[in-house]
């Protein structure tokens, strides 16, 4: 399985910004899927997660209500909408997926794709 994350960029506090990540290869091994950020200097942690129908998702304190999970299954592809941007959502944010659930949540994920940047400026 192979993830690639996009949309990354600078956006100003208070902003929007629309994360992707396409997955190709065996798609059952992608049957849930969460993304994970990576600020400077500090470790990876846990955003948000969803199941393979989208009817479950499940989002870390700091993002909730701010960030939506959600993904088109058809298109092999999960997105993060975020908004209300704040700079302490600067990182690089990492798209991973796995057969389990708790396994993604705890950051033992199966598979990982590369990070994709996003940088909130005040």
């Amino acid at each position: 399985v192979q993830l690639q994350a996009s949309g990354g960029g600078l956006v100003q506090v208070g902003g929007s910004l629309r994360l992707s990540c396409a997955a190709s290869g065996r798609t059952l091994s992608y049957i849930v899927m969460g993304w994970f950020r990576q600020a400077p200097g500090k470790e990876r942690e846990f955003v948000a997660v969803i199941n393979w129908s989208g009817s479950s998702t499940f989002y870390a304190d700091s993002v909730k209500g701010r960030f939506t999970i959600s993904r088109d299954n058809a298109k092999n592809t999960m997105y993060l909408q975020m908004t209300s941007l704040k700079p302490e959502d600067t990182a690089v944010y990492y798209c991973a997926t796995g057969r389990k659930w708790d396994n993604i949540v705890s950051g033992s994920s199966d598979y990982w794709g590369q990070g994709t940047l996003v940088t909130v400026s005040s």
